[in-house]
């Protein structure tokens, strides 16, 4: 029976599995996926994947790389050649003002730029339309026009550059496009314009080479390009950039750039702060700072520690203390009392640092006092003598006392 087991799991599992596609198909419809992501490897309605796979065969004599680092840090292009494309689709193009004046250095040495998004920041408004002044209504910006998600988009590509002239492209998804308020003839060539006769592709002029502005980008999704006979708009619009070029760079930077912090309404009203909170670098320096100033404030705010007073070594009151007994003695004139004192911390000082026992002061005391303290002989005779005098000797005269101290005086020195 065991050895049934095995199939009878793989026949319910089949039979699982064929009750799930036929439930599936039966009982749900297939709905469009309508995500705009606008990534060349997504094949979905709004992806990129076929106007990028058909770069190759638009320009057949380039190399088709991908970037994804922002403009001064490209791996695949150099700003010192010319000959070569850099390709944007986006929902919003957020170069900030260092990015752009990289950009237009890099059409400036005879190279295209060829930008397909909804919106674009207050750096690039201001940079492509050379306006200095923030209240000044500019040539170029954008504005929204229509509902954004609305069905049916209608462009034209116009005559010239095109030969075709107005030929109209459609497709019945989503429109996501901006146009141009207002044109500067002498500086922006107009190439293609909405239904409405809106401008939203145009072109700029900067040294040898061309900036391309286009607001439409889902104009270049894999919806738009396989509607019908749209592969012509696609093939017509690319057909701008020069045929000649040997790069060509599909970017990926400004897609997957964070658009949160690039509302063009608050792009205006920043300060130099924003500066700092763009770049990581300074953000961090600028972070670290603040929190090492409030950190400080917050030590400071603590009660300050007393100063430590200065200890002054303290003195020795046990020799004051001798010293005076000593003078009183010697004031009073009982100079045999004073010499015994003097003699009892001999013998003292005998005992406690030589180890010698004084009771009998003989010659043996004398040889052992002299070999530890190290002392002359006779200056330790003298002592002894003096001592055993004090005890026969009814007074001491004052030469007495003052021989005694002195010998004394040279034992400790010595000793």
């Amino acid at each position: 029976m065991n050895k049934y087991i095995p199939y009878l799991f793989a026949a319910l599992l089949l039979t699982a599995v064929i009750i799930f596609f036929v439930t599936d198909s039966n009982g749900k419809k297939r709905r469009l996926d309508e995500t705009i992501t606008l990534r060349r490897q997504d094949k979905i309605p709004y992806g990129t994947y076929a106007a990028f796979r058909n770069l190759k065969y638009l320009f057949p004599k380039a190399t088709i790389y991908t970037n994804k680092y922002e403009p001064g840090y490209w791996d695949s292009l150099s700003v010192y050649e010319s000959g070569q494309a850099f390709i944007s689709i986006c929902k919003n193009f957020t170069p900030d003002e260092y990015e752009m004046k990289r950009l237009i250095r890099f059409v400036e040495k005879g190279n295209d730029v060829f930008i397909s998004a909804r919106y674009i920041s207050y750096y690039a408004e201001k940079m492509l339309t050379g306006s200095e002044d923030e209240n000044d209504t500019r040539t170029f910006y954008r504005s929204s026009y229509k509902s954004d998600l609305a069905d049916n988009l209608t462009l034209s590509l116009l005559n010239p550059p095109y030969r075709t002239g107005y030929g109209e492209y459609k497709y019945p998804g989503k429109r996501f496009i901006g146009f141009f308020s207002k044109i500067n003839n002498s500086t922006t060539d107009i190439i293609g314009t909405d239904e409405d006769g809106a401008p939203y592709f145009i072109r700029l002029k900067a040294g040898k080479g061309n900036f391309y502005v286009h607001l439409a980008p889902l104009a270049f999704s894999n919806y738009f390009i396989l509607h019908k006979d749209n592969i012509g708009y696609y093939e017509k619009a690319m057909s701008v950039i020069n045929q000649d070029v040997s790069k060509i760079v599909w970017d990926d930077y400004y897609l997957n750039k964070k658009e949160d912090r690039f509302n063009m309404d608050d792009e205006k009203k920043k300060g130099w702060l924003s500066v700092f909170m763009r770049y990581p670098g300074l953000k961090a320096a600028l972070l670290t700072a603040i929190f090492t100033l409030l950190l400080y404030v917050l030590l400071g705010m603590r009660r300050r520690q007393r100063y430590i007073p200065v200890m002054t070594k303290p003195k020795n009151d046990s020799l004051d203390f001798v010293k005076t007994i000593g003078r009183l003695y010697y004031d009073r004139g009982d100079h045999k009392n004073l010499c015994r004192k003097m003699a009892a911390y001999f013998l003292e000082h005998a005992r406690n640092k030589y180890k010698l026992p004084t009771g009998t002061l003989d010659e043996k005391f004398i040889s052992q006092l002299r070999f530890k303290s190290g002392a002359d002989e006779p200056e330790i005779r003298g002592i002894v003598s003096f001592i055993k005098y004090l005890d026969e000797s009814p007074t001491v005269s004052n030469s007495d006392l003052t021989d005694f101290h002195k010998q004394l005086e040279s034992f400790y020195k010595k000793a």
